[in-house]
């Protein structure tokens, strides 16, 4: 497949609420402004459509992905405007009883590309700050995900997955020139770590980094730290949405400046396998 050279993305930031239908409503406006800014592709953050903390409120509106309205409504968003969707993620039913936080990237004719379910699980108690338990109501994923699309190989991946690199240098060393991260961090990891975070991503593999972010103060009570992110392979924020939501940035990305970058430093090449030994 011939790899086209650019890919003009738009970012939504949201501040999602409690249903998927509230949360359709408000991307649907989105995408139709991302169309019309031109956008090829929309990307969405983590649980872009439904952020519900309440455990048994959620488990009623939770479904199998096939039957979910938020995906089968971007499905038909992105049919009707000839647009990609990434969903961000939406949990969906899995077999255990928990769900899986998944990612789907929808093409321009409204069929499901591929999915990828959240690896590793946000379990984090951060001293007078937050306490997390993701895996009581998720259930991880097992395998990474590279999307084979005309722009060449999109990486997925979702929030928490940010801090375990040797899953970009993966999805690197398998052919995604774009890493997507979308998410939903906190206020105090937010500040402290996600700058520093995505700009490694990209540096580290020599890719760009999309990663829509929630934003603001939401209904089920939680806070959410915005600052949605495009980075390119050397570094660079070419676009930081801050806080506040819903809000679309429609970035072009240069895709040849991946390989630029990885020629000038072949980390991915020149990575080698180290035993270590105690003395």
């Amino acid at each position: 497949m011939d790899k086209r050279d650019t890919l003009r993305i738009a970012i939504g930031q949201l501040c999602s609420a409690r249903t998927q239908a509230e949360n359709l409503a408000m991307v649907t406006p989105l995408v139709s402004d991302a169309k019309g800014q031109g956008a090829e592709m929309l990307a969405l953050p983590e649980v872009a459509s439904m952020m519900n903390a309440d455990r048994k409120a959620a488990d009623a509106l939770v479904v199998a992905a096939a039957d979910d309205p938020f995906i089968n409504g971007c499905r038909e968003l992105a049919a009707r405007h000839g647009i990609w969707i990434h969903t961000g993620s939406t949990p969906v039913r899995a077999p255990d009883g928990r769900f899986f936080n998944r990612s789907t990237l929808i093409d321009g004719g409204g069929d499901i590309v591929t999915e990828y379910d959240k690896i590793h699980l946000f379990d984090v108690n951060i001293e007078g700050k937050v306490v997390f338990t993701e895996s009581k109501a998720f259930a991880p994923g097992d395998a990474a995900v590279v999307a084979e699309t005309p722009w060449g190989g999109l990486g997925l991946s979702i929030c928490y997955d940010l801090r375990f690199p040797k899953l970009y240098n993966a999805l690197a060393s398998h052919g995604a020139r774009v890493l997507f991260i979308p998410a939903a961090f906190t206020v105090p990891t937010g500040e402290a770590h996600w700058h520093v975070l995505m700009r490694a991503r990209a540096i580290e593999t020599g890719s760009f980094v999309i990663s829509p972010a929630q934003s603001g103060h939401h209904d089920d009570g939680r806070t959410t730290y915005g600052h949605s992110l495009a980075v390119d392979p050397w570094g660079t924020v070419l676009a930081d949405l801050e806080a506040g939501a819903p809000k679309l940035r429609v970035v072009e990305l240069d895709l040849t400046r991946v390989a630029s970058a990885r020629a000038q430093i072949p980390a991915l090449d020149n990575a080698r396998e180290v035993p270590l030994r105690h003395s």
